[in-house]
């Protein structure tokens, strides 16, 4: 039943004339499929526009999304009517995304409306694939460029791994973060190759979010790894049990980064964990900022509340385009605690002297190789 399915998905897409008869067939194939335990919906290797959807279980048992040729969406904002979403997965168990496929956000149009870089404020703009709600799952070897905002979104899913994943948009282009990972946990990153505007992170993690671990990414352009920003609003949930293990990151303007804001009310963010990294060329190598104010958005009067502890940073190697390579700048408020620091071969290439290490209200346990020496660097 669910190999005809199948082939039923195919010749819908085949006739495809314009953008909403697309958008219908795809809802129309997925909720047959949905309504059938191991169904799958494959879309065959051609290129099809595509407006908002949503595809949503539950589904009766297994299933799978099968993007072999290219989906497009619209370049205009407006057509989007206030959506922040192209392509959504919605509650669903058991998804698989796979094929090989490419999901083409078209934003180069909005990416000249966005002043969030400027402003810390803007509009709602569509990221390219959302997946609430989602467990049990994975996605597979897929395509995602140039979208309007994040690329993908993970909220509220558990036990999702994510394989051999290319995430790729212009450096210039704004808040085109690659993986954004919020209220989730048990979220498996592996293989995954991006690169994103120069502002904006590879993989960033947002509050709620336990047990994510990431493997042998490759990142750049980008802003490198990304826990937070934390502690700008009210209620947020604690970080935990965070891994990055491997991984090459090139001419990124931040590698490994923890970032709370000041003036913030109470969190924490503990058990993260960085190891067996290259660095080529890389601004920030190893940061931690509890300072975090972009572009003046927000109050210095009094240090953050947030609270970080039990962080590593263990066999990071290679080179940084700034001279600061490790700046571990804590709150005054509440200290970092149980930090490592081991095993740092970090080389400034630029001008202007050796690369150094800075420390603030924290007092890490240091072993093994350090270049620079720990903490040597007076702020």
């Amino acid at each position: 039943m669910g190999k005809n399915l199948s082939i039923v998905t195919i010749s819908l897409l085949l006739l495809l004339a314009s953008t909403s008869a697309g958008t219908w067939a795809l809802t129309k194939a997925w909720k047959a499929a949905c309504a059938v335990a191991g169904s799958k919906v494959v879309i065959s290797a051609e290129t099809y526009r595509l407006g908002v959807v949503t595809l949503l279980g539950p589904c009766k048992g297994a299933i799978e999304f099968h993007l072999q040729g290219t989906l497009q969406a619209l370049s205009d904002v407006a057509s989007f009517n206030g959506k922040d979403f192209w392509v959504s997965f919605q509650r669903i168990d058991s998804l698989t995304v796979s094929g090989g496929g490419v999901f083409d956000g078209k934003g180069q149009m909005a990416w000249q409306k966005n002043n969030c870089a400027k402003k810390y404020s803007y509009k709602t703009l569509p990221i390219n694939i959302r997946f609430d709600f989602v467990t049990n799952s994975i996605v597979h070897d897929i395509q995602l460029k140039d979208s309007k905002f994040f690329h993908i979104n993970v909220m509220g899913c558990k036990n999702l791994q994510i394989q051999h994943v290319t995430i790729t948009a212009p450096g210039d282009s704004p808040n085109t973060d690659g993986i954004h990972i919020g209220h989730s946990s048990k979220i498996t990153i592996t293989n995954a190759k991006i690169g994103t505007g120069d502002d904006f992170p590879c993989i960033s993690i947002g509050d709620g979010t336990q047990d994510v671990t990431a493997n042998q990414v490759t990142c750049g352009p980008g802003h490198g790894i990304s826990i937070g920003s934390l502690g700008r609003y009210q209620n947020e949930q604690p970080v935990s049990g965070i891994r990055v293990i491997g991984g090459t990151f090139s001419s990124t303007k931040n590698g490994l980064r923890i970032k709370t804001w000041p003036s913030c009310p109470l969190g924490s963010a503990s058990d993260m964990h960085f190891e067996n990294i290259i660095m080529n060329n890389v601004a920030n190598p190893i940061l931690i900022d509890q300072g975090y104010c972009p572009n003046n958005q927000c109050s210095n009067k009094s240090p953050s509340k947030v609270k970080i502890s039990n962080v590593s940073f263990k066999n990071i190697r290679g080179t940084s385009s700034t001279k600061e390579v490790v700046k571990l700048v804590c709150s005054s408020s509440v200290p970092c605690q149980q930090v490592v620091v081991a095993n740092i071969d970090l080389v400034y290439k630029g001008a202007g002297g050796f690369a150094t290490s800075t420390c603030v209200n924290v007092k890490p346990t240091v072993s093994g190789e350090q270049n620079p020496l720990a903490c040597t660097s007076k702020q």
